[in-house]
């Protein structure tokens, strides 16, 4: 099964996935695709937030910023995936150090791959953010962002079983429903 998780800062994505990609796996091995990379103070307390959050799951950590393919050479393909999160690897693509500038052709790339990594394993959730529901004039280079989180998240949610929109950790199915 495939789910995609989206939904606004701190509505309770994270905790509805882990939960949700548990009782995906049963008793079979259970990856956390970990994409965030910390950039100040704030990214460090989420990141332990987030292992804090996870901490006797089950869970198996696989770091992967970058090239999100590439993580499939260290795990079992049968087995449930939590990737956590789109959002912070479009950025991570998009904007690559050193010198950030920006790749425009990520969000297509990204799409690609996520959807190819979905057909290679089992069962994954995917969670995103919902960045859309803003009215104020942002810069070009940040309404490309947008665009390609945009394109992204519509691709995604169309490949996957299941699309969730959390908000005050309240949950909204637009398509399919919670696993069994």
């Amino acid at each position: 099964m495939k789910i995609f998780v989206s939904g606004g800062a701190k509505n309770g994505k994270s905790s509805f996935a882990q939960n949700t990609v548990k009782r995906m796996a049963g008793s079979g091995p259970l990856y956390y695709i970990a994409t965030m990379e910390p950039h100040d103070g704030e990214d460090d307390e989420r990141i332990r937030r987030h292992v804090a959050d996870r901490a006797g799951m089950g869970f198996q950590t696989v770091e992967c910023p970058r090239n999100i393919l590439d993580c499939l050479s260290s795990v079992d393909t049968n087995a449930a995936f939590l990737l956590d999160s789109v959002t912070a690897l479009l950025s991570n693509e998009m904007f690559p150090p050193p010198l950030y500038e920006t790749d425009v052709l990520a969000g297509k790339r990204v799409a690609l791959e996520l959807i190819e990594l979905s057909r290679r394993v089992r069962d994954i959730v995917f969670v995103s953010d919902f960045i859309y529901s803003d009215a104020a004039l942002f810069s070009e280079t940040t309404e490309q962002y947008r665009r390609a989180l945009a394109h992204v998240d519509r691709m995604l949610a169309a490949e996957c079983d299941g699309v969730a929109e959390l908000f005050a950790a309240n949950v909204i199915w637009h398509k399919g429903g919670a696993p069994e």
